[in-house]
């Protein structure tokens, strides 16, 4: 067979290295459609005038764009056989990356769980993304459900590792070059509010909806050269337990950090990934709403030109967030789709 029909879960062995294919050069081709899927505002990935008065070379690219392209070369070794993403942790963004940069990614294997029922098994992973110099630029760890070939089949070792609850921003702190936060300029970035500004425990609703629409997420899918079936193949989504296409769970979070930009204009780069779940799936027609809490307040040594903020973002479909829907007992309200537990920087 000269075709690949994926790893299922008993392919998988603790410890080896999957080297993925196809290295994606990124252009401004992608910034305007990645603008055009998600609409995302902040100012210093929307102006090179702007990027550069503050110390950029040039505006970079939407740190989730990077997360995205990187992640989308894992998927045909990964998760093409998956059911379903369950999460995220220890996710770092090393440094910058602007239009012209080739990126490749490596994944480890580093935990095997096969489930109760034999027909599944979690697998974690931890993926690095790199330059063309060989530099990372963005290293996370997510976790996958994914089919077995052979209910039968043995696993010869099996892990969980221990992953940290959160990362600790201090060390990313030199991901950023040195940037000016007096030209920072706050008129044109669209908001009057620096790190000093937000408290801990302070909850932001971001107002704002966007409806998705059956092209829409495919196109992005494929814009980050996913090929989990269960995003495109509509034939085969008939069989499975929701009858159509499911969202791919990075177009969720690409919505609810767009739909952040109104109350945290400010907060313009990604810093970290501390956890990260897909709580309900999402399907086209659905209308996606955000709010955020600022869970802590972070300054990093050596920088006196930025802080950091702690932020939990809960999305929902088709409930506004005006009354802050979250967890409910041992499960979640029945709107939340998506709780992501992140770090991001902002100037002071």
């Amino acid at each position: 067979m000269k075709t690949n029909p994926g790893r299922f879960f008993e392919d998988f062995r603790l410890g080896e290295t999957i080297r993925h294919a196809t290295p994606r050069t990124v252009t401004t081709g992608d910034v305007a459609l990645y603008t055009a899927l998600y609409g995302p505002r902040f100012a210093v990935q929307s102006s090179d005038a702007f990027a550069k008065a503050i110390g950029y070379p040039q505006s970079p690219l939407d740190d989730l764009l990077t997360f995205h392209v990187v992640f989308g070369k894992t998927v045909p070794d990964i998760s093409l056989n998956a059911l379903a993403n369950l999460g995220y942790a220890e996710g770092g963004f090393h440094r910058p990356v602007y239009p012209g940069e080739t990126l490749s990614t490596v994944s480890e294997v580093i935990g095997l769980k096969e489930s109760s029922n034999k027909q599944t098994g979690v697998v974690y992973v931890r993926s690095t993304g790199s330059d063309s110099a060989g530099k990372t630029v963005l290293s996370y760890c997510r976790w996958v459900l994914v089919k077995k070939r052979d209910p039968e089949a043995k696993i010869a070792e099996e892990r969980v590792p221990d992953l940290v609850k959160v990362v600790d921003p201090a060390d990313l702190a030199h991901s950023l070059p040195p940037l000016s936060a007096k030209a920072y300029d706050l008129d044109l970035a669209g908001s009057p509010y620096r790190f000093s500004d937000y408290v801990a425990g302070e909850r932001i609703d971001h107002v704002d909806g966007m409806t998705v629409e059956e092209a829409e997420h495919q196109i992005a899918t494929r814009l980050f050269q996913n090929t989990a079936k269960v995003h495109f193949d509509a034939h085969a989504t008939k069989e499975t337990r929701f009858g159509r296409r499911l969202i791919y769970g990075g177009h969720v979070i690409s919505l609810a950090r767009a739909l952040s930009f109104n109350g945290l204009a400010n907060a313009f780069a990604l810093a970290g990934i501390n956890a990260g779940r897909h709580v309900a799936p999402l399907f086209a027609g659905d209308t996606v709403y955000a709010w955020s809490e600022v869970l802590e307040t972070a300054e990093l040594p050596g920088r006196t030109d930025i802080g950091a903020l702690r932020l939990r973002t809960i999305a929902t479909k088709n409930q506004p967030c005006g009354n802050f829907p979250d967890r409910q007992g041992d499960g979640y309200d029945p709107a939340v789709i998506l709780d992501f537990d992140y770090w991001a920087f902002i100037p002071r």
